[in-house]
């Protein structure tokens, strides 16, 4: 009787395998959202990883399995760019190879890894994920979008470890509980090393509980969310949006927040536009916070921007998104991957990016830190903000693009890390839904407003003071994560040097001299 692994011998069969445990993963995120799965999902694939018969096909099962993981964990990105989804996940899952040739390196199959070689893979396999997660966080490779310990978005303790060291802290405690469930399921003899490994989680998330810094609050500030809905057109979007924001009158706002591109003109141009918003913020006592998406009258290019408007107008801040969409709003090496414009809804322009983050005054006090729509997935903007003295992150966002889709509740769900990660209130407010607000400790307040809703929403928000420590020491797991990475390059490069110095010489008969050569025949 054939077993599993005999069928796994058909290099066929072995790749789709891979590709499936890859994406396993993504369950934890989201709308399925069981983020317990986390801590199990990446299982599977060390185990297949770990049973490569040579350290080539480990590598490309590592290939394989991240591009499960990417496609997966964008799959909703298909009916936009089509085919060209399938060749950005085949990219990007080869940051996966060195990962799984390191899960065989150390936990290989047919050998039994010794305490020493488990406790090194309890280290270095997660440091490596981590790696990963930092080379895949270059806005040019697609942003840090889908990293693993985002999945704990709704896990109080999580969040208070995502203080400490942000989303990095809980993608590699996550992978560490990972590695050692792996030993617990295939390495009997090692058990002990892996126990201890997830007590030693368990014991940092107990002193981050017990001992992080909670953020203080100092008071409330009432913010209203306008989400218009999917309408198609700027006018009718603005319309709409007007409506909306007249429905606050009297309900004692200090801020409200427009989505994504609520509106299509630049305000220079459309001073029609300028003077309506301006008559709003009037009517009910709050600047409004606007995104514009067009091309500016005072420079060439299409920008989206944050603009505060006051009672008098525009009042001069301005933050122009820094960050911007791979594809959907600029496409990377366009001379190379042009072509994706005629398979699919890749940017047939590419929007001009902004210099630098803003803080902006809204009034009473209130100082905020505006974020455009991809860039709440960049833990180190928000940080920034909050080192620059916002009191609340507010984020503009639109996903109208992908309304029956995971990404909604995926891009509203990292409101929640930022604000743990800060100590500060997060507002994410979005065109369409899914719109979002989280208190300082990046627990929710009050209901998201769902892709179905078109309306106007107020939320009493807390605000907070204090630093947290991810916000003091920034990003120190992913260098530690490094250092691990370069002890280990070091250690092996000594270690293939030391070999080939010990090595024994050839076996090979000594050269003959003139004088010993044989008699030839006849002699």
């Amino acid at each position: 009787m054939k077993t599993f692994g005999d069928w796994l011998t058909s290099p066929w069969r072995r790749t789709a395998v891979a590709a499936l445990a890859g994406a396993l993963p993504v369950l934890a995120f989201p709308a399925p959202a069981l983020w317990w799965w986390a801590y199990f999902a990446l299982v599977p694939w060390i185990l297949l990883a770990r049973s490569a018969p040579t350290a080539g096909r480990a590598a490309y099962d590592g290939w394989a399995g991240g591009f499960g993981f990417m496609l997966a964990m964008h799959h909703w990105l298909l009916p936009s760019l089509n085919v060209f989804t399938l060749v950005i996940a085949a990219l990007l899952g080869a940051l996966w190879a060195p990962w799984a040739w390191l899960v065989r390196r150390f936990l290989a199959e047919g050998a039994v890894p010794g305490r020493g070689r488990v406790w090194a893979a309890l280290l270095v396999l997660p440091s490596a994920w981590l790696a990963i997660e930092l080379v895949r966080s270059w806005q040019g490779l697609g942003g840090p979008w889908g990293m693993l310990g985002a999945s704990q978005w709704q896990v109080e303790p999580a969040l208070r470890l995502a203080s400490v060291g942000g989303v990095w802290l809980l993608s590699f405690l996550v992978v560490a509980v990972n590695v050692s469930a792996a030993v617990l399921v295939c390495v009997p003899a090692s058990r002990g090393p892996a126990m201890a490994g997830l007590v030693a989680t368990a014991a940092t998330a107990s002193a981050a509980w017990v001992w992080s810094p909670r953020p203080e609050t100092e008071g409330q500030t009432r913010i209203a969310v306008v989400q218009a809905g999917v309408i198609d057109g700027p006018d009718r979007r603005f319309d709409r949006e007007e409506q909306l924001t007249r429905r606050l009158v009297g309900q004692d706002v200090d801020l409200i927040v427009w989505g994504e591109s609520s509106v299509g003109y630049d305000l220079a141009d459309r001073p029609d536009l300028a003077r309506r918003i301006a008559a709003l913020a009037r009517s009910t006592g709050a600047d409004i916070l606007v995104n514009v998406d067009a091309r500016r009258s005072d420079r060439p290019g299409i920008y989206k921007s944050s603009i505060l408007v006051g009672a008098g107008g525009p009042t001069g801040d301005r933050y122009d998104k820094m960050r911007l969409v791979p594809f959907g709003e600029y496409i990377p090496a366009r001379s190379l991957l042009g072509w994706a414009t005629s398979v699919g809804k890749a940017a047939g322009e590419d929007r001009r990016r902004g210099t630098g983050q803003v803080v902006m005054d809204a009034g009473a006090g209130l100082r905020i830190g505006p974020m455009v729509c991809f860039e709440t997935a960049f833990p180190d903007m928000s940080r920034h903000l909050a080192e620059d003295g916002a009191d609340v992150v507010v984020a503009q966002s639109s996903t109208s693009s992908f309304q029956q889709s995971w990404a909604p509740a995926q891009h509203a769900s990292l409101g929640a890390l930022r604000a743990a990660e800060t100590g500060r209130s997060f507002v994410h407010s979005t065109l369409t839904g899914v719109s979002a607000v989280y208190d300082p400790s990046g627990r929710r307040v009050g209901s998201w407003l769902g892709t179905d809703a078109s309306t106007a929403a107020v939320f009493s928000v807390p605000l907070a003071d204090g630093v947290t420590p991810y916000v003091r020491y920034g990003d120190w797991p992913v260098h530690l994560a490094l250092l691990v990475l370069m002890a280990l390059g070091l250690t092996e490069g000594a270690r293939a040097v030391r070999l080939r110095r010990t090595a024994p010489a050839p076996l090979v008969p000594p050269a003959r001299t003139v004088h010993e050569s044989p008699a030839r025949p006849g002699r």
